[in-house]
């Protein structure tokens, strides 16, 4: 099989697929028979073809997909006029700290945030994908050690944390928790519910995986 063709098959599993693919994915496409560094230039030379379209070519942790760009979502929200799920001021507090602060154990968790954590509230997120438990620390009562995950990652349209962008500090006239709420999609402070909504589905509305072709989601 020539490049052309190649390239041509690549492009069409990527935006057949409800989720990211690996190379190593990719390369079954192919029965092995293209090796991993052909797979990764072709995926470069396909995400150079997009580079000037509403969708795009991206790595994320999961693997690549084709996903409509942030500047598309204007116009693609009008599509979806419904308002996007409120989030809790204390469910993105905590995220925020097991995000930039990770592993650590729910007591940490209440150390910096000042005041106790439901169990309901790292169960959502937990349900949600966004965090795990990837471990115990060897302390008393040896207490989960929680980080995030790869979906959390792919729903923010990153690769790794060290993608993640720095906080203001709250001294410098900033509200990081509202800056963290603006990278998941809440554009306003109204949006951050101070109020818990019991049962309350979390949805991050960036990047998620599907067909849809909106703002952030897979093609």
């Amino acid at each position: 099989m020539n490049m052309v063709d190649a390239k041509r098959v690549l492009e069409t599993a990527l935006i057949c697929s409800p989720q990211p693919l690996t190379v190593r994915v990719l390369r079954e496409l192919f029965a092995d028979e293209i090796g991993a560094d052909t797979v990764k230039s072709l995926l470069l030379e396909l995400q150079m073809e997009w580079a000037e379209r509403g969708v795009e070519l991206v790595s994320v942790a999961s693997g690549w997909r084709f996903q409509s760009r942030p500047e598309m979502r204007e116009f693609l929200d009008r599509l979806h006029p419904e308002k996007p799920p409120k989030y809790t001021r204390a469910t993105l507090e905590t995220l925020a700290i097991i995000a930039y602060r990770q592993p650590v154990t729910r007591g940490d968790m209440e150390d910096i945030r000042g005041v106790t954590i439901s169990s309901l509230l790292i169960k959502q997120l937990e349900d949600r994908g966004w965090v795990e438990v990837i471990g115990h620390r060897e302390a008393p009562g040896r207490p989960a050690l929680y980080a995030t995950t790869r979906q959390f990652l792919d729903d923010l349209g990153l690769s790794s944390l060290d993608q993640l962008p720095l906080l203001e500090s709250p001294d410098r006239g900033k509200d990081p928790v509202k800056d963290f709420g603006d990278m998941l999609g809440v554009s306003d402070h109204a949006s951050m519910s101070t109020e818990a909504t019991e049962g309350q589905q979390l949805t991050m509305p960036l990047q998620a995986t599907s067909h849809a072709v909106e703002n952030g989601t897979s093609l």
